[in-house]
Order: structure tokens, then sequence, then C-alpha cells
């Protein structure tokens, strides 16, 4: 009868490649999350307050039917987020103000461009397509 028995010794090399392989699988199951959240439909979002200081959301989850008003909601759920008042709503929705800054009136407003074309239709009714760029831009419509 031939048994086998584990010394103290041949456990340790055993133990290390275990715990080696186990890292390995999981820093692989993390490249490979990472992978799938970059490939997943996403929208930017930058805030321009018009005074040198931009935030900036690179990749804020889209969906079919995303309006800027929705992807505003996403921002603001950021853990940096933003904060953001607006009145009415669908056609009517019309954006007042971004953090402590308020609209003023004769060029100082916050205004929304989509892909650098400035928003033909109130923020809260207009539809986004993955990839879009939204940036809100504190100042007048140049």
């Amino acid at each position: 009868m031939n048994l086998w028995v584990m010394t103290r010794r041949d456990f340790l090399p055993l133990a290390l490649l275990a715990g080696l392989s186990v890292w390995v699988l999981a820093d692989h199951g993390l490249a490979e999350a990472a992978d799938q959240e970059a490939k997943a439909p996403s929208i930017s979002l930058t805030v321009d307050y018009g005074d040198g200081v931009q935030k900036v959301f690179s990749q804020l989850p889209w969906r079919k039917g995303l309006t800027v008003l929705q992807a505003l909601e996403s921002a603001k759920k950021h853990p940096r987020g933003i904060t953001f008042v607006y009145k009415g709503t669908g056609s009517r929705g019309f954006l007042t103000q971004i953090d402590d800054l308020k609209n003023q009136g004769r060029g100082a407003n916050w205004i929304y461009r989509v892909n650098n074309q400035l928003g033909d239709k109130s923020f809260a009714v207009f539809e986004l397509q993955a990839g879009d760029a939204v940036l809100w831009k504190f100042g007048d419509y140049r």
C-alpha cells in the first residue's frame, strides 16, 4: 500500500500556486468587466461654467429614448455630480440653474449643444443617441 503523505513543506508551494491562480482569474475578471463597461453604449456630458472650470462625465450610460434631462439626472447621481433646477415639463422644460449658477438673462444663461449643434427643442424631450456629446455652457449662444 502506497500512501502519499503531504508535509508542510509540500503544502506551501501548492497553496501559493492556488492563491496565484485565484489572483490571476480575479484580475482577468476585473479586466473583462472593465472592457464590457467600456463597450456599453454611453454618452458624455460636459458642464462648462464659463469661467475656465468644467465638469466632465465621460461615460454616462445610454439607453434608447434617453433625453438630455435624463442625462443630467444621471450626472446628478454621480458621487461628484451636479445639482440643477428647471421648470416646466416636456416640450416646455427649461433649465434655470446648474450647481450655484443661475440664468441671468442678456447673454448669461445655460445653453446646451449636442455634438456641437445648438439644441433645437427643450432639453426635457431632446433624445440622445449612443456616443453623443452633450455640452451645457454658461454664456450666450455663440
